[in-house]
């Protein structure tokens, strides 16, 4: 028979009573309060099969433990006079404080780099700041959820709170998996970071020129170079790269990402060694140096490259673009895009074309302008296309009032003078204007052997 539910007034006050028969066909009753019919009726369901299970013998699992074990200490102790729940199937030992809970969960995740391990202790400490450590897991609702992120939303913006929301979600969904809770209360819609195009900011060549300048020392100007003619993520991308990934002969380097490597095949890449970031790496080589590592002497986790960074960008006169790092190799994937195809930009700068034009590319001056220069056969005349990437010349292209194949010097012969000319060399580089639709080749030739 099943569990039956009743309705009463007391007082003033609705009361609900359950009666069911258990397992020696005795007929017992639960009597509740605080709550309405349609939870009433939903515990009742529950009782019928707690007496089934009572019946089975086989004890309770699954769903309903979890149930039992979010019931709450009056429910429970109720299901315990009637027979229904034995002592040792009560919540307590089941149902942990959030700290303890957040403090097992992260303290098993040995699988996540440094990086990721700071940001959960950030969310943690949200967490525990809004409902207090000893809030039981079971108790927080999807009510409670969307309270804590409109907490964030005060202080923080919105992809930040999505991006911390999003944890949450991840640290509930895995007591969800362990049968602590019946649901996460953060499986809520809209947790995806969005695409922020007000910081988006377009590092021109005349700018890269003046940071350059106001470098302190070679290896800034290698770290600037390897974000903004190469793409590299700062830092880890640059503390991983090694001497030994260089290959001189193909002109070609092996790209390490910490950041992708658990994608299949995200491990690493290999891109150009593009013509503005191989005369810093020339001159880097042509130093003493003891390291397999070519960024050396910023390796420390307290070097604080981005306050160094800033400094020298208002050194060159420049005010500090909003992403200081990520918007040089937004800058660097939008010079790519501009002369290859979507896949070979997006393979070189390692990540998909989705997150390349949803994170990355922008729309410049010079694109409005090609659009509407006249081209080759036109009525108008005979004007070549405009030159598409006011960004990095991929290597391999001759550009104008660069040095001839067999003039080409060695990174013993260029020494001081790659320091000094830099500038000018970059500007050349960028500015002066190539001939026809298409730049002649120009195979680099070998300075040296690494043999």
């Amino acid at each position: 028979m099943m569990a039956g539910v009743s309705r009463t007034i007391k007082d003033g006050q609705v009361r609900f009573r359950i009666s069911f028969y258990n397992k020696d066909g005795e007929r017992k009753f639960v009597r509740l309060t605080n709550v309405n019919e349609r939870s009433a009726q939903r515990i009742a369901d529950k009782i019928d099969l707690l007496v089934a299970a009572s019946i089975d013998g086989g004890g309770i699992g699954g769903d309903l433990a979890a149930w039992v074990r979010n019931a709450g200490k009056d429910l429970q102790e109720k299901l315990e006079r009637v027979g229904l729940l034995a002592p040792q199937e009560k919540k307590e030992p089941s149902d942990p404080t959030l700290k303890d809970f957040l403090d097992s969960y992260t303290s098993s995740r040995h699988d996540v780099k440094k990086g990721t391990s700071i940001n959960y202790g950030i969310v943690v400490k949200d967490l525990i700041n809004f409902f207090s450590e000893e809030r039981r897991i079971g108790t927080i609702t999807p009510g409670d959820a969307d309270e804590f992120r409109r907490h964030l939303l005060k202080r923080l913006s919105d992809n930040t709170v999505r991006r911390r929301c999003g944890r949450a979600r991840q640290f509930f969904r895995a007591a969800e998996r362990k049968r602590l809770i019946e649901g996460n209360p953060f499986d809520m819609k809209n947790l995806t970071v969005r695409g922020n195009r007000e910081r988006d900011y377009y590092v021109t060549p005349e700018q890269a020129a003046a940071v350059l300048e106001a470098c302190p020392d070679n290896e800034w100007r290698l770290i600037f170079a390897l974000c903004r003619f190469a793409g590299l993520r700062c830092p880890s991308e640059h503390l991983a790269l090694k001497w030994g990934d260089i290959d001189w002969h193909r002109n070609r380097i092996t790209i390490t990402s910490p950041k992708t490597e658990h994608y299949e095949g995200g491990e690493c890449r290999v891109i150009p060694m593009f013509p503005e970031l191989r005369e810093h790496l020339e001159f880097a080589w042509d130093q003493p140096r003891d390291s397999e590592y070519v960024i050396t002497r910023y390796r420390d986790a307290n070097a604080n490259l981005r306050t160094q960074f800033q400094r020298i960008i208002t050194r060159a006169g420049i005010t500090p673009w909003p992403k200081l790092f990520q918007n040089l190799r937004a800058s660097m994937a939008t010079d790519l895009a501009s002369r290859f195809p979507a896949h070979v930009a997006a393979e070189w700068m390692g990540h998909s074309v989705a997150v390349a034009a949803k994170h990355y590319l922008q729309t410049l001056d010079s694109h409005y302008e090609a659009a509407i220069a006249p081209q080759c056969g036109t009525r108008g005349g005979t004007i070549a296309a405009p030159n598409m990437a006011r960004g990095v010349a991929p290597h391999g292209k001759a550009l104008s009032g660069t040095n001839s194949p067999d003039q080409q010097k060695t990174p013993a012969d260029t020494g001081e003078m790659l320091r000094s000319a830099s500038r000018n060399k970059l500007l050349q580089n960028y500015l002066v204007t190539r001939v026809g639709l298409e730049p002649t080749t120009l195979a680099l030739k070998v300075p040296y052997s690494t043999n």
